[in-house]
């Protein structure tokens, strides 16, 4: 009540409030603070992150560095085997007659005395398997007496060529028959496919013995069986050349560095144009607005969005398949390095399809038209064959024709032993 009383008498005006005159007091100036003041430092600039495209681009040193040095390997190896072997046949055969310590010998004479060995080594087989067909019933001993006769006649009346064709295209079965296990599929993959973004080396090699289909390891086959024997005869044909000064009792080991490095050489080459050509474009394609799905806000855009994606998916279709980085396997590029060298060697001769039309050609010509549907379909970016594998074989069996044969012996001198 006290506090309502004295509100009432102060609103009337009966107390009477001292007021006071207004004057300047000067305030105590403290320290001014001139950091708030400056501009704020920039912040240190962190470095560009890598895009995407660069963070998994593919690599090639590591392939091109197990080209060099598993190429260069084979090479030594086959050059000291190949001299190894040569003194030990040398040396049977002197010791077989005292003529020969008179008489020069010659890789036909070396050859020939192999030859002897093959056929009295199957013979001793014979033998053997008819001492073991006694425990068998009469009537089945025939058959297993024709069986081996058909079997084992070929293979002795084969040149040494052939013959190392027919091992390799074994081999290739023997792969292949591996893929048809489920189980075993995911490792075939990794190990037997070339993959260009897996970063893998050796798989440049491996995927050349692997094939995908019957008719694929089919087609190879007889490409190698016919084009790499002629390969193995001209290289042993070359080779006969530097005698009696360098012997060679056998061209096999000579073979199979021109085989394993041309199949290597064909998957860099295959590598290569995935990793600087195809995965460019395949990058800029799906970083290109096109690819990239339009944003609605209503209903009848997003009808509107939908209708005209689905009439371009059909036309994109073949184009975004075309752009995919799948892996490659096969020995298509080795029979192509093959089937160069056999037409720069002998380019008076023919070669004919399996299939119609079967009208003979002349090699080179058959090369050109094969060479030249590989060039387009490589441009065009056609997928159901390699054809930059097939390219680099062609190239590989060129860079041969001219230098193998020296470098060969070279390698064989540098591998000499004493």
């Amino acid at each position: 009540m006290f506090r309502l009383c004295t509100r009432q008498l102060r609103t009337n005006g009966l107390f009477h409030q001292s007021t006071r005159n207004i004057s300047y007091t000067r305030l105590l100036r403290f320290p001014r603070d001139t950091s708030q003041l400056k501009p704020p430092a920039s912040a240190p600039i962190e470095p560009e992150a890598p895009s995407f495209a660069n963070s998994v681009r593919p690599s090639i040193r590591n392939q091109v560095l197990f080209f060099l040095f598993g190429s260069s390997a084979v090479l030594l190896y086959s050059a000291l085997a190949t001299n190894i072997e040569t003194a030990v046949v040398l040396e049977k055969l002197k010791a077989q007659s005292s003529i020969w310590s008179v008489q020069n010998i010659t890789n036909v004479d070396l050859r020939r005395f192999q030859q002897s060995e093959l056929v009295q080594e199957l013979r001793s087989f014979y033998k053997h398997i008819n001492t073991q067909a006694k425990e068998i019933p009469h009537f089945i001993r025939p058959y297993v007496n024709t069986i081996y006769i058909a079997v084992f006649q070929p293979f002795v009346d084969a040149s040494e060529g052939r013959r190392l064709c027919w091992k390799i295209c074994l081999l290739n079965g023997g792969i292949w028959l591996l893929w048809q296990f489920r189980r075993l599929q995911p490792m075939m993959n990794r190990a037997f496919v070339h993959h260009p973004l897996s970063g893998l080396s050796y798989t440049l090699l491996t995927s050349a013995f692997s094939h995908a289909s019957f008719f694929h390891l089919a087609f190879n086959c007889l490409a190698i069986e016919g084009f790499g024997s002629a390969a193995a005869t001209y290289l042993r044909s070359v080779q006969d050349k530097n005698e009696p000064d360098q012997l060679e009792s056998t061209s096999a080991y000579h073979f199979i560095t021109f085989y394993t490095s041309a199949a290597i050489f064909s998957s860099l080459v295959s590598h290569v144009a995935s990793a600087r050509i195809r995965y460019p474009k395949l990058i800029a394609q799906l970083s290109s607005p096109a690819s990239t799905p339009p944003v609605t806000e209503t209903w009848a855009s997003a009808v509107a969005a939908a209708s005209t994606t689905t009439a371009k998916s059909a036309a994109s279709t073949t184009a975004k398949s075309a752009m995919t980085l799948s892996g490659s396997l096969g020995a298509s590029g080795v029979a192509y390095s093959c089937l160069t060298m056999v037409a720069l060697a002998y380019p008076g001769s023919q070669i004919s399809l399996i299939f119609p039309p079967s009208a003979p050609i002349d090699i080179q010509t058959g090369l050109i038209c094969l060479l030249a549907l590989d060039m387009f379909g490589a441009y065009r970016g056609w997928k159901m064959f390699d054809h930059w594998a097939h390219l680099g074989g062609a190239a590989f069996g060129v860079l041969y024709y001219n230098h193998g044969s020296t470098l060969w012996s070279r390698a064989r001198t540098a591998m000499a032993t004493e």
